[in-house]
This record gives structure tokens, C-alpha cells and sequence, in this order.
């Protein structure tokens, strides 16, 4: 079922890493600095963070078979990342649902095993 998303109400969030780089809470997680997002609230700017990362069922790699890795970002995390919303001006504040600003890595799945 797809949600409609009124872009009137989508908001500019920038998610920020808050842990140092020591923090167990960092675990396998790589910081991946700031990023903006655009989003319908600061929850929802976790996930579309989230969503931008690669998923396990994106991929030939176990596990697959409907067992998404998303819950398990780091932007997902508030002891990592905080969200701030951001005061949006121009084009910039206009537009669909997503990443607007920094970079996430493809890279997040890590082999255990070499």
C-alpha cells in the first residue's frame, strides 16, 4: 500500500552524529557524518536516512528473503545521530522525499568472513 505524501508538508532535517568515535554504540556502524533529509517529521528523517542505505534484500547476500537490515541503521539510532530540523529557503525546501544533502554509502554490509 503506498502512502500519498503531500510535498507542502515535508520538512528539511539534518541528522547529526552525536556519539564520539569510541562509542560502543557505533558497533559495526560506520559514521557516515552529517546528512539532510527531507521528510514528513524528525522520525520519518531517520528512515528516509535509513532507507538510503543498502538493504540485505537488495543484494545476493543472507540475510535475504525478506529480512530487512534497516531497523538496524545507525541513523536510526538516537544515541548516534540527533535530528534537527532545518530552516529551509528557495528550491531547497521543495521537493519530493529523501536525501538531499551529504553522502550514504552503499557500503554499510560488511563481509564477517574474509
Amino acid at each position: 500500500m503506498q502512502q500519498h505524501i503531500n510535498q507542502n508538508q515535508l520538512r528539511l532535517y539534518r541528522l547529526i552524529p552525536v556519539a564520539s568515535a569510541g562509542d560502543p554504540n557505533w558497533g559495526n556502524a560506520d559514521n557516515l557524518g552529517e546528512i539532510v533529509v527531507r521528510a514528513e517529521s524528525p522520525a520519518d528523517a531517520r528512515v528516509v536516512a535509513a532507507d538510503a542505505e543498502l538493504d540485505f534484500t537488495e543484494i545476493d547476500a543472507l540475510p535475504a528473503e525478506g529480512n530487512s537490515t534497516r531497523d538496524a541503521s545507525a541513523f536510526r539510532n538516537e544515541r548516534l545521530y540527533a535530528v534537527v530540523e532545518e530552516v529551509a529557503s528557495g528550491e531547497i525546501s521543495e521537493g519530493p522525499r529523501g536525501v538531499v544533502d551529504g553522502t550514504v554509502s552503499v557500503g554499510t554490509i560488511k563481509p564477517t568472513q574474509m
